[in-house]
Parts: structure tokens; C-alpha cells; sequence
């Protein structure tokens, strides 16, 4: 049985419902936000889309598809999203994800989320390994990852096509016992 909302300090984070989709359009159809993303800026369409199919998720059984609003406890302000994805249920391997409104950059919120999801994988799921990909060029994201224990196992070359072109990737991950 998974245990959700997950708590923090400073953060809720919890399912998504659907009178969330305008606090995610707001951060999702931002352009400096979505820079290193692989989707992005979405229309007001594509964010409904997104809240949709993350409501849909939540029904599956079993559930392999964790991506959560990151919510400020102290104001009940939806401030971005945390996910984590079952890639690979016999391994016991998924992979992690997060985004966040810009307004909320360096406070620590980003570092917060993922080390709950994290700890929902490894805790709660009975996972062996996370991983994560990160642009090189997003520093704040790599910093994240590195302040939780994640080590950088290599680099993906032209492994996604974004803005016109082929991208890298770092791969980082964690195993259960670290």
C-alpha cells in the first residue's frame, strides 16, 4: 500500500487534481522553465492534456506512475512537479523527474521534492535503483541531483531532439543501498 500525500519540511506532495492545471500552466508555459525540458511551453490545451492523463495515471493498477504536485505547506501554493516512473517493474528500477515555477528557484524546494520521491521509490515501492537525465547545461537541476547522493554514470550523446537539434543528456542514479 503506498502512503500519499508525502510531507516534508516545507512541502506537500500530493496527487493531482484537476483544478490544478492553471498553477501548472502557469509555470509550464513559461519559456525560461521549460528550457531544458523535452516538452514545453505548453497552451493552456496542452496543460489541461497533461493534468488529464496524470489523473488517469493515478487509476492504474498497479500503479507505476508517481508525478505529484509539489505544494507549499505554509501557503498551500501549488509551486511545481516531482514524478517518478516505474521503468522497469522486474528490474525494480524508475526514473525521476521534477519542475518548478521559477519564482521558487534557490530556495531548496527542488532538493526537497526529489528527496521525498526518492525516499517513496526506495521506502515505499521497494525499488533497487533511480535514475534521472539532466541537460548538461542545467546547473541548478545537476546540483539537485548531486546534493541527494546521485552520481553521474555517463553522458547520453544526441539521445533527445529538442528545439531543432540533437541534445545530450547526464545520466545520474542511486541504488537502494546508498
Amino acid at each position: 500500500m503506498i502512503h500519499l500525500p508525502l510531507h516534508t519540511e516545507r512541502l506537500l506532495l500530493r496527487d493531482f487534481e484537476e483544478a490544478d492545471w492553471e498553477a501548472v500552466y502557469c509555470y509550464a508555459s513559461d519559456p525560461e522553465v521549460t528550457r531544458f525540458m523535452v516538452w514545453g511551453p505548453n497552451t493552456e490545451e496542452d496543460t489541461r492534456e497533461y493534468i488529464q492523463h496524470k489523473l488517469a495515471a493515478q487509476q492504474a493498477d498497479p500503479r507505476t506512475s508517481f508525478s505529484l504536485a509539489v505544494v507549499l505547506k505554509a501557503e498551500d501554493v501549488l509551486i511545481g512537479s516531482c514524478a517518478l516512473t516505474v521503468s522497469r517493474p522486474e528490474k525494480h528500477a524508475a526514473y525521476i523527474g521534477y519542475c518548478l515555477n521559477r519564482d521558487y528557484w534557490g530556495q531548496g524546494y527542488a532538493t526537497e521534492a526529489v528527496q521525498a520521491i526518492i525516499g517513496l521509490g526506495f521506502l515505499q515501492l521497494h525499488l533497487h535503483r533511480i535514475f534521472a537525465t539532466c541537460d548538461p547545461h542545467n546547473v541548478a537541476s545537476l546540483r539537485v541531483l548531486e546534493k541527494l547522493g546521485m552520481r553521474r554514470e555517463g553522458r547520453l550523446l544526441e539521445d533527445r531532439w529538442q528545439e531543432g537539434r540533437w541534445r545530450d543528456s547526464y545520466l545520474y542514479a542511486i541504488l537502494e543501498q546508498e
